[in-house]
């Protein structure tokens, strides 16, 4: 299923700053940054719970949010770009 993710993490301590950091880099692990705090990852149920019980250890649940729109199998019908979009799309083959 393809999902995005969007993140809003308090940065203005130390502390914060190092949480976004670790959820930036566990969105990276399961797909693409799409805009700063945006993720387009291609998963499946399993792999989400993963993401969710990663992000979940790192976020601060009293200042940080994140939200997953589930965008389904049929994503590609859903999806409307206008500007700078990323040379790879996530899910669609790579030709060398």
């Amino acid at each position: 299923m393809f999902v995005l993710i969007t993140y809003d993490v308090e940065a203005v301590s130390e502390s914060g700053a190092k949480r976004l950091r670790k959820v930036a880099k566990i969105c990276e692990h399961y797909g693409i940054r799409v805009q700063n705090s945006v993720f387009e990852v291609l998963v499946d149920a399993a792999q989400l719970t993963m993401l969710k019980n990663d992000l979940k250890k790192v976020i601060d649940s009293e200042k940080d949010s994140v939200r997953f729109y589930r965008l389904g199998n049929s994503y590609k019908h859903k999806i409307e770009t206008m500007g700078k979009t990323s040379k790879i799309q996530a899910g669609e083959p790579l030709l060398l």
